[in-house]
C-alpha cells in the first residue's frame, strides 16, 4: 500500500552554521561596536542577548536572513517573549520546531479528512502517515498540504509506492 510520512525537521548542522555567521556579523557591525550582545545555540533553542530592545530586533532580523540563506524557514523558529536579564540587557528565546506537536497533527489529519481524497492518516510520534491505495490521491495530498498554510514546517518523506 503507498504511503509517505510528514515530519518536521530542521538541520542542526545547518543552524549552527547560520548562528555563527550571525555572531560573525554582530562582531562586524559599527551598530554592534562596545555592545555585549550574545547569540547562543542550547539543544534546540537559540538564545539571544542584547543590550536593548532595538539591537534585539536587528539580531533577530539577521538570524532569520541566515536561515533563510540556508534554506530554514522561518516557520520552524518559535519566538519568546522579550524579557529583561540582568542589568539593562534583554533576552530572547527562539525554539526550534522539531517533529509535529499532537495539537498540529491533529490539525494536519483534520484538513486530510476534509479533502475528501481516499487516504488515511495516522498520527505516530511526532510525524504522520498517510497512506492510500492510488498514488495520484497520495500527491494530491502533498500538493493540498504545501498549498495550505498551517504555520509550521513540513518535509515529506519516505514515499512508498
Amino acid at each position: 500500500m503507498p504511503s509517505f510520512d510528514i515530519v518536521s525537521k530542521v538541520d542542526m548542522q545547518e543552524v549552527d552554521n547560520a548562528i555563527n555567521q550571525t555572531v560573525k556579523e554582530i562582531a562586524q557591525r559599527y551598530d554592534f561596536k562596545g555592545s555585549k550582545c550574545e547569540v547562543t545555540l542550547e539543544k534546540e533553542t537559540v538564545k539571544i542577548l542584547a543590550d536593548d530592545d532595538f539591537r534585539l530586533k536587528a539580531i533577530v532580523e539577521i538570524l532569520q536572513a541566515k536561515f533563510i540563506k540556508r534554506n530554514i524557514s522561518p516557520k520552524a523558529l518559535q519566538y519568546g517573549k522579550i524579557e529583561q536579564a540582568s542589568g539593562s540587557m534583554v533576552r530572547q528565546i527562539v525554539t526550534l520546531q522539531v517533529g509535529i506537536s499532537k495539537e498540529k497533527a491533529k490539525e494536519i489529519g483534520a484538513v486530510i479528512k476534509e479533502s475528501k481524497l481516499k487516504v488515511q492518516s495516522q498520527i505516530q510520534d511526532d510525524q504522520i502517515r498517510v497512506t492510500g491505495k492510488n498514488i495520484d490521491d497520495l500527491q494530491d495530498v502533498i500538493a493540498m498540504l504545501k498549498a495550505k498554510d498551517l504555520d509550521i514546517e513540513m518535509q515529506f518523506v519516505n514515499f512508498r509506492s
